[in-house]
């Protein structure tokens, strides 16, 4: 297996390893070092089917079902389809509008998720160029970056994240499919508070865990000062030098760190220009730094 990290000082290529079989509890301890070190990780030329996706991602923890519970592959509901193509009858075969906007999936949960890993069956192009790539930045910089000051102002407080913002701002889209959330659904995700800085169960290292897609305020502050701070510290994590860029390819399997990365799906794709991925999230449900160690 080799690691080639990029420039970008986020993110690293992944070779010589075949994810359709089981991982070797070595592969997987560098794997989740990696994780942790590089935030990204592609491995190109792969070919899973939901299954050995399924398999491969539970190595790393519990896999969520998707709260929309809609597009699951068939026989795994915790594979979903993200996807702008239909079906014979002209339905959606997926989420078309998955991953767009800033923010960490699962912040708007109790429990919150370690990674995602996506896997590309079709890519959409338009004259020899990629489109629909994923963006990141990294918040462990983020955080190292901070002044002195506002870092310690936000340790210790926690910020409220609701699963509802995100998805509202993304049923105003055009295009958009999304219904309203059910009550049920919303009874599911109700608000939660997080911690505006964790300390990151693989690296031991501070980031800051704060995302203009679910950040609603920070608890115990005016409304004011909470909407001042979290502007600072969204436009803060805006900075380019943060920033990341993956062009996929088909093959890639892309799994990148959901706690020391946001990240955004560019969608700058027509619906005649096919896109399908399969994706799994994986839930932070295990002690990652003695499966690290």
């Amino acid at each position: 297996m080799r690691i080639t990290p990029n420039n970008a000082g986020l993110g690293a290529r992944v070779e010589g390893v075949d994810l359709s079989r089981d991982v070797t509890a070595d592969e997987f301890r560098t794997l989740l070092r990696a994780l942790g070190q590089h935030g990204v990780l592609c491995f190109p030329d792969q070919d899973l089917d939901a299954a050995a996706l399924s398999a491969f991602g539970s190595r790393f923890g519990e896999l969520e079902v998707n709260v929309a519970n809609i597009f699951h592959a068939e026989g795994h509901p915790e594979v979903m389809h993200l996807s702008n193509m239909k079906d014979a009858d002209g339905k959606p075969i997926g989420l078309s509008d998955a991953g767009q906007g800033w923010h960490t999936d699962m912040s708007y949960s109790k429990e919150i998720a370690l990674a995602n890993v996506l896997h590309a069956k079709r890519v959409p192009r338009r004259n020899g160029k990629v489109l629909g790539c994923t963006q990141f930045r990294n918040m462990h910089a983020a955080y190292d970056d901070l002044p002195a000051e506002v870092k310690q102002r936000i340790e210790g407080r926690t910020a409220i994240h609701d699963f509802a913002k995100f998805w509202d701002m993304m049923r105003i889209r055009p295009g958009s499919i999304r219904g309203p959330l059910t009550p049920e659904q919303r009874a599911k995700k109700p608000p939660v508070p997080q911690p505006m800085v964790r300390i990151h169960p693989i690296t031991g290292r501070r980031v800051l865990y704060c995302n203009s897609g679910y950040a609603m305020h920070v608890e115990g502050m005016d409304r004011t000062e909470s909407d001042a701070l979290l502007d600072y510290l969204f436009r803060h994590q805006a900075q380019e030098k943060y920033f990341y860029e993956h062009q996929w390819n088909e093959g890639d399997v892309l799994m990148w760190d959901n706690i020391g990365t946001l990240h955004n799906a560019v969608a700058d794709y027509g619906p005649d220009e096919p896109r399908f991925i399969l994706r799994v999230q994986v839930m932070a449900s295990l002690d990652y730094a003695a499966l690290a160690a």
